[in-house]
Formats: C-alpha cells, structure tokens, sequence
C-alpha cells in the first residue's frame, strides 16, 4: 500500500480538504455483523486533554525515546512544549505544528508495523491509566445507544487507532503520514489534521457513512476545534480552555469539566507558573549538556 503526500502543499483550505479526505479514507470503521441501532448519528471525540491527560504524542515520543528512536536533546525539547501547554492552556497552533512535524521526522524510515506494535505497547505503559473516566462514559453512552465512535485527533492515525480499539469505539481518524511499501517517507499526506481539516475529516466521513451531523455530537478541549464543534448538532465543551468555555457559554453548548485542582485564573499565577517550567527546562537543559558532553 502507498500512502503518498501532497509536495510543498501550503497551509490552505486545498490542504485541509486534503488532510481530512485522507484521514476519513483511512479512519477504522467498524463492520460488525450487526448494524448499528442509529446508523445516522455518531460522536467525535478530540484525544488530547479531552479523552487522556496530556498530549498523546508527547507519552508516544518519550516512549519511542526510551526505545531509541531519537535524542534526549530532541525530547527535552518536546517536554518542554508539552509543559508550557499543560501549564499555561492555550495551544499555540505554531508549537503544536512543529512539535508533531519534527515528531513525524523520527519515524522516517521505520516500518508502520514496528510504530503500530510499539504504539500498543506504550498506550499500556503510559496513557491507559491517563484516560478521564468522565469523558470514557460520555463516549460509552453514545455506543449504549447504537450509535458509532470516532476519535479525531491531530496525533498520527495509527496511535489513534490505538486509543480507540483500546476504549471499544468505532475507529479513529488522525494525521495520515506518508509510507512507501510500508516505510515510512517522514512527509504527512495533506496537512496536520488540526483546527479546520478535522471539521473536512468528519465531514468526508460522515458522507461515507451516511451520517446526519445535525444528529451527532462533538467533544473538545480547545478553542481550535470550533470548526469541528460547530459542524455538529450537539456540540460539548471538555475540560475547556478559556476561549472554548466562552464560546461555549455564549452558545448554550454543554460544558463538562473533569479536571481537579484546576488552576487559578489569575495572570499572576500563569506568568508563575511558566516562570517555574523555564527554571525547571533550563535546569534540565544543564544536566543534559553535562550528561551528552
């Protein structure tokens, strides 16, 4: 099978549309033999934050580090944007960007076989016990009812596939990257599946699958999910950054916030907070440099 990518296709609509036409032609859709009780509504769930704790592409790099796959310089630089995420809330879209690019670099020239076996292996280890069991429930109420799930994540397509096969849902889709006879090239097909491109994902599903997204849900996290959210009938606010819980408000969506000690809203306690993450990076950055000189 060959998975080819777009040549310096810029950021734009054209690539969005690209991204989300190919991951809804590799999402994993389930074909049991019994049809689903409401073929015509699904859910889609965003992974980061919203279904696991954290980033689920950074617990795969430090898995894929700890296997040798790249440098300790390269993930400390990941935990490093993992940690102002975590601490600050805001997804810089221009971070996020560069982090799974240079995360999709570190598998070029490995099998998908090898990531996939790997991938299952570091979801046991790492992220199962991340799961919000609050958003697990939301997920399994939408499957009591007969209805499909999917993941849509910018994370690439095969840990997602991953996720969901672990949590019984209908399939994922995810960034698709591009493989020649089953290697890895280190190029996506498309764009990031992010922001718009995973509205123009379920949007290709749905037409696939025959679904009436007036009738579906949406979960989120982030305000660079309004594409997705919007697209959808019954839109709902997952542990909400402060852009998305507004929007949400305004909306009249539903909001469910499963995070305990959350932070202070307070500026004072943010510029902290990422003061205490630089320390701590700088820190880490020193013994590194001992360690790797």
């Amino acid at each position: 099978m060959v998975a080819r990518a777009a040549r310096s296709l810029p950021r734009s609509a054209a690539s969005f549309a690209l991204a989300g036409e190919a991951s809804a032609a590799a999402a994993e859709v389930e074909r049991a033999l019994d049809v689903p009780a409401d073929q015509g509504a699904a859910a889609f769930f965003d992974v980061d934050n919203t279904i696991i704790q954290g980033a689920s592409l950074f617990h795969l790099a430090r898995g894929l580090y700890h296997r040798e796959f790249f440098s300790a310089r390269d993930l400390l630089g990941a935990a490093w944007q993992q940690a102002a995420f975590r601490l600050v809330g805001v997804e810089d879209p221009d971070h996020v960007e560069r982090a799974r690019m240079n995360a999709l670099a570190f598998i070029k020239d490995h099998p998908v076989a090898e990531l996939e076996a790997l991938a299952q292996e570091i979801f046991d280890e790492a992220m199962a016990h991340r799961i919000w069991p609050g958003t697990r429930a939301l997920a399994q109420q939408h499957l009591d009812r007969g209805q499909r799930v999917w993941l849509v994540t910018a994370a690439p397509v095969e840990i997602a596939r991953i996720i969901a096969r672990r949590l019984g849902l209908t399939g994922a889709l995810g960034t698709v990257s591009e493989h020649i006879d089953g290697v890895y090239t280190g190029r996506l097909v498309g764009d990031l599946l992010h922001g718009p491109a995973k509205a123009e994902a379920v949007r290709a599903l749905a037409g696939r699958e025959g679904l009436d997204l007036s009738r579906c849900a949406a979960y989120s996290d982030s305000s660079n999910d309004l594409p997705l959210l919007s697209l959808v009938g019954h839109p709902c606010a997952i542990n909400p950054d402060g852009a998305l819980r507004q929007h949400a408000r305004e909306q009249g969506w539903r909001v469910h916030d499963y995070r305990t000690g959350r932070k202070a809203a307070r500026a004072s306690m943010a510029a902290a907070a990422v003061a205490g993450a630089a320390v701590g990076s700088a820190a880490a950055g020193v013994a590194l440099r001992r360690r790797l000189g």
